[in-house]
Order: C-alpha cells, then sequence, then structure tokens
C-alpha cells in the first residue's frame, strides 16, 4: 500500500464521531446540525428539470474537458462576475467534478516529486483536502496561522524564505472557511510577488464566492485580482470554483477550474488518465446554472435573514459578527472547544464542529482551539432554534 496513506489524519467528522460515541442527548429536543457545510436550501426546479431533459447523454463517453456548450458558460460567467477580458473557453478554462476533487488532484499534478523536500503551504485552519492533498503528492504541509488578533488574514512573514524557496503551491481560501475572512487586492499582490521569486502555483479555493452578504461588494477573486494588477496570462494561478454552495447542489458535483494556460493543460493531461469527466447530464445541467443569478440572489438573501437572526439573539451573550462570506460563524467558546462541543451536544442536541478538528499545531498554537464553527445551512426555523439553544448553553457557561 502506498505508505503516504498512514499519513492521513482522521476527518474532523470521524473524530466528532467519537467524540459523541458515548453521550445520549435529550430525545424530547430535535436534533439541529450545525457541524457540516453541506448546503441545506432546495435544489432550484430549473437545474434539476435540465438534468432530467439530458438523460440520454449518459449513452456517451464525456470527454475530460468537458462541452463546449458547458465551457462558454463557465467563461461567460468568471467575464461577467469577475470583469475579466475574454477567457479562452479552450485553454483557460473547464470543468470538474466539485471543486474537492479538483483541489486534491492539483496537488498531484503540480508538486514535483523529482525535487526533494517538496512543501505545500496552507491556511490554517483550513480545509483538510489541502493536507491529505500535499501528503499523497509527497510534499510535507506548512501552515499559516490565521488569528483573531491581526482579523485572519493570511500573515505570509510566518513562513521563512528556506519554506517558500521549496515550496511548490500554495492554497489560499477566499472566502475563508471558516473564518469567512477575505483576502484583499493588497494580499493578492503579496501573493503574487512570493509567487514570482519562488515559482509556486498559487491554487485559490473560492467555492463561497457567492455566499456574502453586501449585494454592492462580491468577494474579489483570484483572476480579478491577477487583471487588476496587470499579470496577463494569470501565471501560476488557478481558481477553482462550484455550483455546490452558490447553486444548492452539492449532490451534481459540479465546479471549474480557470487560469494559467500552462499549468492547466498539466492538470488537464493528468485528469484524462485519472477519468475525471464530468456526466453529460450533469454538464447539461451546470451549463444553465451558471447562466443564472437570479437564484443565487434568493440563495445570499435567504442566508442573510437567516445571520441576520441569529447573531440578534447570540450576540447577547458571546461577541459574534458577520462573517465578509461563506455560511459559517467562528465563535470563541468559553471552555475547551472539544468539552463546549460535548456538553452542547449532551445538553441541547445540537451538534457544531470543534475549531480544533479544523487546524493543525503550528508555531506552539493550534489556531482553531478554543472555537466552534458553526455552519447556517438548515432553513431558518431550525436555525433560529440553534441560536437560542446556543444562548442558554453560554449563559450556564458565564
Amino acid at each position: 500500500m502506498n505508505p503516504d496513506l498512514s499519513r492521513l489524519q482522521p476527518y474532523p467528522f470521524q473524530r466528532l464521531a467519537a467524540l459523541f460515541k458515548d453521550l445520549q442527548p435529550p430525545a424530547q429536543l430535535t436534533p439541529i446540525n450545525l457541524s457540516i457545510g453541506e448546503p441545506k436550501h432546495p435544489a432550484p426546479a430549473f437545474i434539476k428539470q435540465a438534468l432530467i431533459d439530458h438523460l440520454d447523454g449518459l449513452s456517451v463517453y464525456p470527454a475530460t474537458l468537458g462541452s463546449e456548450d458547458l465551457r462558454k458558460s463557465i467563461t461567460a460567467w468568471l467575464e461577467r462576475r469577475y470583469a475579466l477580458p475574454p477567457l479562452d473557453p479552450i485553454a483557460q478554462v473547464f470543468p470538474v467534478n466539485g471543486s474537492r476533487e479538483a483541489l486534491f488532484a492539483f496537488a498531484q499534478a503540480v508538486v514535483d516529486r523529482s525535487r526533494p523536500g517538496a512543501r505545500v503551504v496552507m491556511p490554517n485552519p483550513f480545509y483538510q483536502i489541502y493536507e491529505g492533498a500535499a501528503l499523497l503528492a509527497g510534499a510535507t504541509p506548512e501552515f499559516i496561522n490565521l488569528l483573531p488578533q491581526n482579523a485572519y488574514r493570511m500573515e505570509l512573514e510566518q513562513v521563512p524564505d528556506s519554506v517558500w524557496q521549496s515550496t511548490h503551491l500554495l492554497y489560499v481560501c477566499s472566502p475563508n472557511n471558516p473564518t469567512g475572512a477575505l483576502l484583499t487586492l493588497t494580499d493578492w499582490q503579496r501573493l503574487f510577488e512570493l509567487s514570482d521569486r519562488h515559482g509556486f502555483v498559487i491554487a485559490s479555493d473560492e467555492c463561497y464566492s457567492e455566499i456574502y452578504f453586501d449585494e454592492t461588494a462580491p468577494p474579489l477573486g483570484g483572476l480579478e485580482a491577477a487583471q487588476r494588477l496587470g499579470r496577463s496570462g494569470y501565471r501560476r494561478l488557478v481558481s477553482f470554483g462550484s455550483l455546490s454552495k452558490r447553486s444548492n447542489v452539492p449532490g451534481m458535483r459540479s465546479g471549474y477550474v480557470a487560469g494559467d494556460a500552462a499549468v492547466l493543460k498539466s492538470f488537464l493531461l493528468y485528469r484524462t488518465y485519472h477519468g475525471s469527466a464530468m456526466n453529460p447530464a450533469v454538464q447539461a445541467a451546470s451549463r444553465v446554472a451558471w447562466g443564472d443569478e437570479e437564484h443565487v440572489r434568493d440563495n445570499r438573501r435567504l442566508y442573510r435573514q437567516k445571520f441576520d437572526a441569529v447573531t440578534r439573539i447570540l450576540r447577547e451573550v458571546v461577541e459574534v459578527n458577520m462573517p465578509s462570506g461563506a455560511f459559517y460563524l467562528w465563535l470563541k467558546t468559553p471552555i475547551d472547544d472539544t468539552e463546549f462541543a460535548r456538553r452542547l451536544y449532551q445538553t441541547y442536541n445540537l451538534t457544531v464542529l470543534p475549531g480544533s478538528y479544523l487546524a493543525r499545531d503550528a508555531r506552539g498554537v493550534n489556531p482553531g482551539r478554543g472555537f466552534v464553527r458553526v455552519a447556517l445551512v438548515p432553513p431558518p426555523e431550525p436555525c433560529i432554534e440553534a441560536a437560542h439553544r446556543l444562548a442558554n448553553f453560554f449563559k450556564q457557561l458565564a
């Protein structure tokens, strides 16, 4: 067996199940699970209908590059959303089976095993796929701690030059999971300068790009930042987007990669051998999803209503702020985060995710310790009920 498999750590939800295994929550309280970032809003009817209307596509093998119609639809959306000049829908954009699959596979294609000591840098806390991808590519993960005293920004100076020199890949996530923080244009400029100096590729995870709360200020994307900074061709930059959160279709496993044509050419070669072609019916449904914004605005409106109601309730007992993007609250706990999650579940049948499960010890600290991630993904009523239970629990701990 691949020895690198032994380097993988248990997934956060495996650890959560172990944490709760001996607990019996109160049966009179309806269980509410706010631990998993799985969208629960209904999938739009027009997307489901497009899927049904194109089931005859199941009779043909799909191309890894995807259909021309889908590539053009994604390309047009990127150009509209980020005010980009025309992209090449063959060389600079192609569909993937969800951003998770692509983020993992990307490291396998980018990390150069002929150069010993490869590093992959990522934020901490982080989406665990980044770490697993680095380990199974034969690289060593390196972490940048996201800390509340610095508004959870990526302090690039935490990583010494000796590590940047051996870095092959940098993962960034904006809006960030779990903190909700955004990368600014200044942040991007510093990232590009480091990439130019040391030659590493930047993977920009933007799966939460369409979950934000100010309609006049959509989050800045990596391609947009590159364009505004005059970086033609998006050199050493690839952005990853998804319909899962934007359009509430996580089961479709539909997303895209876009950016540096040279990097994507190699990534496409890897994916051709990997067998990562998207189902033709899913391609057809994805094409119409990328072409419509009304359902996306409705989706944001619903999240905004939930966040307004929940933060209003919690603000009476704990410091809480609206995230800049994504659908998580990142709450500081008055006791150990794992004990907080255990007691909350046992007392109120409410599940949240300990922040320490989303992070690693780095430079003497686990930056997720003392926090919990709360995913406001269910409908409004369960989220509001969960907020009341959380508020009561915080009061008990005061």
